[in-house]
């Protein structure tokens, strides 16, 4: 195994233990600034973009890396472009579809302790040291995600998404779930348990679909950018029933 390195995201954590300007926080703050700017600059061309989330372990041979392939072809034949994260996995299904689909292939590589390489099939590839830059980045040129079965990575970026939906942060914005036979056990927690308990509200569990389909997630993306007005009325509903509970709460 190659030996481990500390990664930005954990020294940016770390409290500086010298007075050095280059270990002081208002030093990294310019090192955040800059690599979003590199960020911008990267991705500034791209108008429509789907980003495609799932494990990193998911291995070539499995059925949901062919069904992310098959996704990703479909949306790159519509016109979008496709982002991953850049890794293996999911990530390299997505982007393999996308060359498959004529599609540009986007991917969005994270430093990490043990090293990662952008696949293979990444026609753009952006290498970021902070988590935190990479996911504004992911959300702010895509108008939809979809999410293939995954871990702790994969449900950061949903419920992050799925946050700023019922915020009204960001808008007409599909959240697809890839595979419902494994996210049937979520979506049924967050139904007996969460809205249960009165954390989340009828509305939210209309902020993400369900799907087994390449082309239903195709159709659910393209319906969106029409202006779908089933799409903006779950948001809508979502939103309203969060300011209300902040509200009544203040």
């Amino acid at each position: 195994m190659a030996p481990r390195h500390a990664t930005s995201d954990e020294r940016f954590l770390e409290v500086p233990a010298s007075d050095e300007f280059r270990h002081t926080d208002p030093w990294r703050v310019m090192r955040i600034q800059s690599e979003f700017v590199k960020g911008f600059d990267a991705l500034a061309a791209v108008k429509r973009a789907v980003t495609i989330f799932g494990s990193a372990r998911t291995p070539e041979q499995d059925p949901c890396y062919l069904q992310a392939v098959a996704t990703a072809k479909s949306l790159a034949e519509a016109g979008f472009a496709i982002v991953t994260g850049g890794g293996p996995g999911i990530m390299r299904a997505g982007n393999e579809g996308a060359k498959q689909g004529n599609g540009l292939s986007i991917g969005l590589n994270i430093e990490l302790p043990f090293e990662q390489q952008a696949n293979a099939f990444c026609d753009v590839s952006v290498d970021f040291r902070y988590f935190f830059v990479r996911k504004t980045l992911l959300v702010k040129y895509s108008q939809a995600f979809v999410i293939f079965p995954g871990g702790y990575g994969t449900l950061d970026e949903l419920t992050e998404a799925l946050t700023l939906i019922q915020t009204g942060k960001i808008h007409n914005f599909p959240v697809i779930l890839f595979g419902t036979s494994f996210w049937r056990g979520l979506v049924d927690w967050l139904r007996q348990s969460v809205l249960g308990a009165s954390y989340i509200s009828p509305e939210d569990l209309q902020l993400f679909w369900l799907t087994d389909s390449p082309e239903e997630v195709r159709d659910i993306v393209l319906a969106a950018e029409a202006g779908n007005p089933e799409q903006r009325a779950r948001e809508k509903k979502a939103v309203a029933e969060a300011a209300k509970a902040y509200s009544s709460n203040a």
